[in-house]
């Protein structure tokens, strides 16, 4: 078996963010130096959360875009968290909106979510948007799952006619994930807490999916040799959903936790809130 590939989505996110460079560049002289600018919502001070925002503004400043960071009270209700996101869909300098996952639990997350403007959720997380990109209408796909495809199609993974299996179906990684494989032609099992006989399930994948939130809850001795690995969860310890250690060697490609999906998110929402400012300036190439 041949050597297997590692899916490097921190070199790749790299490439992205100095083509994004030059886009940006692009806008800014079209519109005589009008930004892209990404507007981030962060509810309560949970640590992670505030790492992950912050991992986002360093890179919109590193593709020369503009950043805006809202953070908000932990104990705010929905009504109020509502009127935060209405005044970012009436700002015309506000091109994408993000609102960090998760909410406090008083917060509805899936209302606010739906809130956010067709046109500036580049996280892809409103229902509209997964309805027409389920549908094969244009939407930004939700970041994770869109950064996956990337760094699948940039290496060369055949995707057509082969079998994926998700482990997980979250609203806004493991559904997303599924029509996305099965838009490019694969066939699709999506597998959860109540699925039946999952290491069965999961020896039958060609492209593997691991995005259920556990660790290290896919053991290696369930997939098959040969089989392509995304493993789109991260933990404490830098370890993902899958016991990466138990496969390096036999399959034939992989992403390691960290420096694998990660950054593909972080890529993916930035490019897609250039291309939210390229479209509404009706920027071409």
């Amino acid at each position: 078996m041949a050597e297997p590939i590692l899916l490097d989505g921190k070199a790749l996110a790299t490439r992205i963010e100095n083509r994004l460079i030059e886009r940006v560049e692009r806008i800014k002289q079209r519109t005589d130096g009008i930004i892209p600018i990404l507007a981030t919502i962060l509810v309560g001070d949970d640590p992670a959360s505030a790492t992950y925002v912050r991992m986002k503004g360093n890179a919109c400043s590193r593709v020369g875009m503009g950043s805006i960071q809202l953070k908000l009270d932990a104990d705010i209700d929905t009504r109020t968290l509502l009127e935060e996101i209405d005044q970012l869909n009436d700002n015309p300098d506000v091109h994408g909106i993000l609102l960090q996952h998760p909410v406090p639990p008083q917060i509805d997350e899936r209302a606010c979510f739906d809130r956010i403007a067709l046109a500036k959720d580049v996280d892809g997380v409103t229902s509209q948007g997964f309805g027409k990109m389920a549908m094969g209408e244009f939407a930004y796909g939700s970041a994770t799952p869109a950064g996956i495809m990337t760094l699948l199609h940039e290496y060369g993974i055949d995707i057509e006619g082969k079998h994926a299996v998700v482990v997980g179906r979250s609203a806004i990684l493991g559904k997303p994930m599924a029509m996305m494989l099965l838009a490019a032609n694969a066939t699709v099992t999506i597998c959860h807490s109540r699925t039946q006989d999952l290491p069965r399930l999961v020896r039958q994948a060609d492209i593997l999916v691991g995005a259920v939130g556990r660790p290290q809850f896919i053991r290696g001795e369930w997939i098959k040799d040969g089989a392509v690995v995304v493993d789109a969860g991260y933990h404490p310890g830098g370890i993902g959903d899958v016991e990466l250690e138990a496969i390096r060697d036999r399959c034939s490609a992989w992403t390691p936790v960290p420096g694998g999906v990660g950054p593909m998110t972080i890529a993916t929402l930035i490019a897609q809130t250039v291309d939210a400012a390229e479209r509404h300036y009706e920027i071409t190439a």
